[in-house]
């Protein structure tokens, strides 16, 4: 008798694969808008020049959502960001300005970023206060508190341009691509390694899926969300100093215009809004689609107000299927639909 061969998966089975892969949808759709607006916008889409500029304005953004991802990915929030944004420009600059320091000055802010980000944990974890509304209140503590420091005045540091931290930080390499980019990158990667191939990712992971489970297992869930929020506080405060060295100014609001484009990158990325999953490759694509979206938009025509409709048409969508994706119990229509064809 002819031995049966068992059937190999084809299709469907490799794109189920693909569609696994950590941030393969999310990369998949940022290739389709730009490929739209390379046919809707051709004059800017089809040179090399509007992504250059991607390459310099996404970096400070993204560095920031890879931090509220990981917050994220142990079911919580950090809003706080914008005002940590400000006091490490604020600190930067006026160190800069008055004693002509750089590296020093990058650290003094980074550390700065990470004590804020530590008293943000305490407030979560010791007080007991949901991480929405604590870090909400921290966003107008900080930002009050960086106004009052900094007298509510812009601080420009022009001098700052050619000295070799700004060459190594924002410079162009070649002339041409922003180096903020390629620290973006190396950031990112460090972040997904820590998540997936640390254990304090793992902790992390434990966490955002069941606390109680997490407690079980020896898992110090209070430390860990300590040390989360110092982290993110630290990120978030490197994202202020590049913003520094491109824009070479500081003004009290700085961080202000990143809140929607962060929170949109980190759930439109694919992490969970629950809590116990993320995409950290999906969160590098997502901050490049907010921006996108936004430039494609103006140069296709469009008006600017319609930018923020899309970008929260993005949002729901994505974060609905990812949802979907996930766990369709969570969702009561798809839960419906399923009972639906069951029945059928």
């Amino acid at each position: 008798m002819q031995e049966k061969v068992a059937p190999t998966k084809t299709g469907p089975g490799l794109i189920r694969k693909f569609f696994q892969l950590d941030g393969a949808s999310i990369a998949l759709v940022f290739v389709l808008l730009i490929l739209i607006f390379m046919i809707t916008a051709p004059k800017a889409f089809l040179g090399y020049r509007v992504y250059m500029s991607f390459m310099a304005t996404v970096p400070p953004p993204l560095i920031i959502a890879l931090g509220v991802t990981l917050v994220a990915v142990a079911g919580e929030m950090d809003l706080s960001f914008p005002s940590i944004v400000a006091a490490a420009s604020f600190v930067f600059g006026i160190l800069f300005k008055q004693w002509d320091v750089t590296w020093l000055a990058l650290l003094c802010a980074i550390a700065v970023g990470a004590g804020m980000g530590l008293v943000n944990g305490l407030v979560v974890t010791l007080l007991g206060i949901p991480s929405l509304i604590a870090t909400l209140a921290m966003l107008f503590l900080w930002g009050g508190l960086v106004t009052v420091l900094s007298g509510g005045i812009q601080l420009a540091i022009p001098d700052i341009y050619g000295t070799t931290m700004h060459t190594m930080m924002v410079g162009r390499i070649g002339g041409v691509f922003p180096a903020q980019m390629i620290w973006a990158l190396l950031i990112s990667a460090f972040i997904w390694l820590l998540l997936n191939r640390h254990r304090f990712g793992e902790n992390l992971l434990f966490i955002g899926d069941n606390l109680e489970v997490a407690r079980v297992v020896g898992i110090n869930a209070t430390r860990e969300k300590i040390k989360l929020f110092t982290l993110s506080g630290a990120l978030a405060a490197l994202a202020g100093v590049l913003l520094t060295l491109e824009t070479t100014a500081y003004f009290s609001s700085q961080g202000m215009g990143y809140l929607l484009t962060v929170i949109a990158a980190v759930f439109i990325g694919g992490t969970s809004i629950f809590g116990g999953s993320g995409k950290v490759v999906g969160t590098v694509f997502a901050a490049f689609i907010v921006t996108v979206i936004e430039a494609g938009l103006v140069a296709s025509g469009i008006q600017g107000f319609w930018t923020r409709f899309f970008i929260g048409l993005v949002f729901i969508l994505s974060v609905t299927a990812n949802a979907i994706i996930e766990d369709p119990d969570k969702v009561p229509l798809a839960r419906m639909l399923r009972a639906r064809m069951s029945k059928h």
